[in-house]
Order: C-alpha cells, then sequence, then structure tokens
C-alpha cells in the first residue's frame, strides 16, 4: 500500500483483526483492479463482490467509495510526479525525459481511473492539488530538456502531457487491431518528432 492509501486506513479507531485486516486488502486490490478496468464509473457494489465482502465491511474499513479511490488515484499521480522529478534529476536530459515519458504512458493505459482523473473527470475527489504538482514537475522536465537542446524549442510545455496521452492506441482504427507493443511503438514515434532537427538551422 501506498501513503495515501494507509493514510485513509489510519483514520480508522482500532487496529483491525488479522481477518479484518485481509478483508481491508481484497477491497484495496478489488478497488485498484475496478477503477483500471471501469474508469470513475466504478460502484461501490462492484468493489465489495470483486472483494468478496458485504457492503457493511466495505464501510466500516473505509468512509466511502469516494475516499478509497481518490486514495488509490493520488498514489498513482504521486508515482508519476515522482518520475519526473527523478528524470529532472537525470544527468543525461533526454534519457530522463524519455524514461518519464514511458511511465507517463504506461501508467495511463494501464487505469482508466486515472485516464479519467487526468482527462478531468473526477473533481469531487479533490485531486487538483496533486495534479497542479504533476503539472509544475512536467513543465520543469520540458523546461530542462529545451534549455539541454534535446526537445524542440518551438514547443510549449503544455503541448507535452497532450502528445504523450496520444500514445495510447485506440481499440480499433480504420478496421485494423493494434499490435501487442502499439503504445511502446507509437511512443517511439512521438519521441522522434519531440527532438530538434539534426544539424544547424541556419546556413
Amino acid at each position: 500500500m501506498h501513503s495515501a492509501v494507509d493514510a485513509l486506513l489510519a483514520q480508522g479507531k482500532t487496529r483491525p483483526r488479522a481477518d479484518a485486516q485481509r478483508n481491508v486488502e481484497r477491497l484495496i486490490t478489488a478497488a485498484r483492479q475496478a477503477l483500471d478496468e471501469q474508469g470513475l464509473a466504478v460502484t461501490t457494489r462492484d468493489i465489495a463482490q470483486r472483494a468478496g465482502v458485504g457492503l457493511g465491511t466495505l464501510y466500516r474499513r473505509v468512509p466511502s467509495v469516494d475516499a478509497l479511490l481518490a486514495a488509490i488515484l493520488t498514489d498513482t499521480i504521486d508515482e508519476m510526479t515522482e518520475s519526473a522529478r527523478r528524470a529532472l534529476e537525470a544527468s543525461d536530459a533526454w534519457r530522463g525525459f524519455v524514461e518519464f515519458a514511458e511511465v507517463y504512458v504506461r501508467l495511463r493505459t494501464s487505469s482508466c481511473g486515472l485516464h479519467d482523473a487526468l482527462s478531468g473527470a473526477g473533481a469531487h475527489l479533490d485531486l487538483k492539488p496533486r495534479i497542479n504538482q504533476l503539472q509544475r514537475a512536467v513543465r520543469q522536465l520540458v523546461q530542462r530538456a529545451q534549455d539541454k537542446h534535446v526537445i524542440r524549442d518551438d514547443l510549449d510545455w503544455r503541448d507535452i502531457p497532450f502528445v504523450l496521452a496520444t500514445a495510447i492506441p485506440a481499440d480499433h482504427t480504420i478496421g485494423l487491431e493494434p499490435k501487442t507493443d502499439q503504445g511502446r511503438r507509437n511512443l517511439r514515434i512521438i519521441l522522434d518528432g519531440l527532438r530538434p532537427p539534426a544539424g544547424p538551422s541556419d546556413s
């Protein structure tokens, strides 16, 4: 479990017994899976059914399903932000940016809930402060890459999150199905397009 989920569970007045702790772990796993598969449309009943517990058990362990989803998403957004911060410290600015881009695309691809949250849904979950931190980290990362001349300087840093998000493949397009590694292939094409032209730009 990560910090936001731990903090949520710590709000309980008593430490759960071993069997109750197993229920908690099942609920968290079920909530993550449901969020990844269904996005923010997931319901309390679906989480409880996946975990194999009753609704009463769920509400004894967490204040609300929204609080649980917010904690899970907070941890994932924080993971993305931390990836950007690590990239800022990389000795190779381009390598650091690529590593962040891979994490960004992987996390958005793997979770419909995260994709929903970063696309503007879920305002009721109060994720804006964490998203603002992510924005600041991405801005700094892109600015550093541009200062090092490894990303085109005609791009606004705000372009980058939108462009990276397009690496996530659709289920189908013009009658074609994506390759198993389509997201990675898309990202490589995008990264090539972000690099400055080779050679001097003036003559």
